[in-house]
């Protein structure tokens, strides 16, 4: 029929591709800039192994022409709030240092040469690590090595970052 649209009745439903909608479910559930995707991760928090970690990822990046995403995963700290005779309440008390390190990574003249972003993440730093590396599709993710009685008590970021990762894992010493 010639100038005529004949309208879908309301109750018709569409049938759709599974892997469109899988890949549209995905990019709405993780919204990223495209420029950064299959870049290198780097867990950052100002230490001395972390800005080790950081310049290696730096080359890295560049060599590969890719992009760099900085993650500091900001610390959560329990504090108990006793009011009485009821139990106590653990109370998150935020960490600021991520403002800090922002500006500081604003001004280094070091990450003029790649692109980069700083993602600030809550929780457990190797869960969000591989989270941000999955969200970026991150070619790796590059840690500082952890020295002192805490990695060894608890376990390294680095050692249990490296057992379930998806991703090729660099440690730096």
């Amino acid at each position: 029929m010639a100038g005529h649209e004949i309208p879908e009745p309301a109750d018709r439903k569409q049938v759709a591709d599974s892997a469109s909608d899988l890949r549209a479910a995905e990019e709405a559930r993780h919204p990223c800039d495209p420029a950064f995707r299959h870049g290198v991760v780097v867990g950052f928090d100002g230490s001395n192994s972390s800005e080790r970690a950081l310049a290696y990822a730096i080359g890295m990046a560049r060599r590969s022409g890719s992009a760099l995403i900085i993650v500091h995963v900001a610390n959560r700290l329990p504090t108990t709030v006793w009011a009485g005779c009821e139990p106590p309440v653990f109370v998150d008390v935020p960490d600021h240092r991520t403002e800090v390190l922002g500006l500081e990574l604003a001004c280094a003249d070091y990450l003029t040469e790649v692109p980069w972003i700083l993602v600030e993440r809550g929780g457990d730093i190797c869960h969000e690590l591989e989270d941000v590396g999955r969200e970026y599709s991150a070619d790796a993710i590059v840690v500082g090595s952890t020295h002192g009685i805490v990695g060894r008590i608890f376990g390294s970021v680095a050692g249990r970052l490296a057992k379930r990762a998806q991703r090729p894992v660099v440690v730096i010493p």
